[in-house]
């Protein structure tokens, strides 16, 4: 079967890139494949993986090894991304939730004693967390924020709600953002057992299945002095936190899109009809080399920005631009491979129909397909349209 790595992007990376990315492909061959299925119909989240994500260095990648986190470069992380999301989109989530809105907003607007305290757990996968920026009414417009934090005697008292929340229904801390009294918006770790806080579970999901989802319901709970994130004020603070996210769904949906499109080829040579394989037909044939140029055409958009990630010059339309383009791909080739297929795309036996689900989600959270082209139309004509 031809590579998907049609244009040798391999020659583009580092020894250690390649080897960080065959590591983890093997990981997620041996760990999340075999069982992805079942968990998915099942609509649980496999959490003995979460310390297996750890263990091979899945969090907080590109934090200084001093806090317990891989040290490395952005490249690396993003093919760590796109390895873990051939096995699911919901477990390269989970791995993004935890390396770029929980580690990466404690390492940039934390405390010392805050990164000491919170990244070494957060990096061995003893301690998980989740990030808490949109609410059930706002969601593409998390200036309309709603929930407050109020000061009172050592601390503040949290109010609000936050939801559609990855992680939610069993992190041990939340990354929360809230409006102060002033109206500006400010960053805080919420704890688990804190009196009044409570972390419902979101279910009848038909996308993410594996992915654990859930609210952040605060009732006047009591947040200490010392865990307000001391450099994080303004809704840029947040905002930056999702560009690391999204830089991170870039690579990870590649993965998704490379697994569909290889189960593609792979059946279409074996599936035989009118007495030959249906990789005999122009269509078949059409479909493919459309969807490995498509693969090729993101692989080298996410690592030119990839470089630029690491030069730190990527800016935030950029990171928009590879999100948006990267995912509409991945959706639409796991939606030609679910036609090549046919009947059997849908069935649990092939991965076609859950990375399309999958998708479905990935489409719409960490900004929808519709707001990164307004932010990219704001960048090219200079008028934002979102008012």
């Amino acid at each position: 079967m031809p590579t998907t790595d049609f244009f040798n992007i391999d020659d583009l990376l580092t020894t250690e890139q390649q080897l960080i990315a065959s590591a983890v492909k093997d990981f997620s061959d041996k760990e999340i494949k075999p069982i992805i299925e079942d968990y998915a119909q099942r609509a649980e989240f496999p959490l003995h993986l979460i310390k297996k994500f750890g263990e091979i260095g899945l969090f907080g990648a590109t934090i200084p090894a001093e806090y317990g986190g891989g040290g490395l470069d952005y490249i690396s992380y993003g093919l760590m991304c796109q390895e873990i999301e051939r096995g699911d989109s919901g477990m390269r989530s989970t791995i993004s939730v935890q390396s770029s809105l929980v580690m990466w907003p404690i390492f940039a607007f934390g405390s010392e004693e805050q990164k000491r305290k919170y990244l070494p757990g957060l990096a061995s996968g003893e301690m998980i967390g989740c990030f808490g920026l949109t609410e059930p009414d706002h969601g593409s417009n998390p200036a309309g924020m709603q929930t407050k934090i109020s000061k009172t005697e050592n601390g503040y008292r949290l109010n609000g709600s936050k939801m559609w929340i990855s992680n939610a229904p069993f992190a041990d801390i939340a990354i929360v953002w809230a409006r102060d009294s002033e109206g500006k918006v400010r960053g805080l770790i919420a704890e688990r057992g804190m009196e009044g806080f409570s972390t419902p579970e979101i279910h009848n999901k038909w996308s993410l299945r594996a992915s654990a989802t859930g609210e952040l319901v605060f009732n006047d709970v009591f947040i200490p002095e010392e865990n307000i994130l001391p450099q994080a004020s303004g809704l840029k603070a947040p905002l930056q936190c999702l560009d690391k996210a999204r830089y991170g769904i870039s690579w990870g949906v590649i993965g998704a899109a490379m697994d569909c499109y290889e189960t593609a080829v792979k059946y279409a040579a074996e599936r035989i009809q009118f007495d030959k394989p249906i990789a005999a037909f122009q269509l078949t044939q059409r479909k493919l080399a459309e969807m490995l140029t498509e693969i090729t055409k993101a692989q080298l958009l996410a690592w030119r920005l990839g470089t630029l990630m690491n030069d730190n010059k990527a800016t935030t339309t950029q990171i928009s631009m590879a999100k948006r383009n990267n995912v509409a791909t991945a959706l639409q080739i796991a939606r030609e491979c679910r036609q090549i297929l046919g009947a059997m795309g849908i069935s649990g036996e092939y991965p076609i129909m859950r990375h399309m689900m999958n998708l479905e989600s990935v489409i719409t959270y960490e900004g929808t397909h519709d707001i990164h082209l307004l932010i990219l139309g704001a960048e090219i004509t200079g008028i934002q349209a979102f008012k």
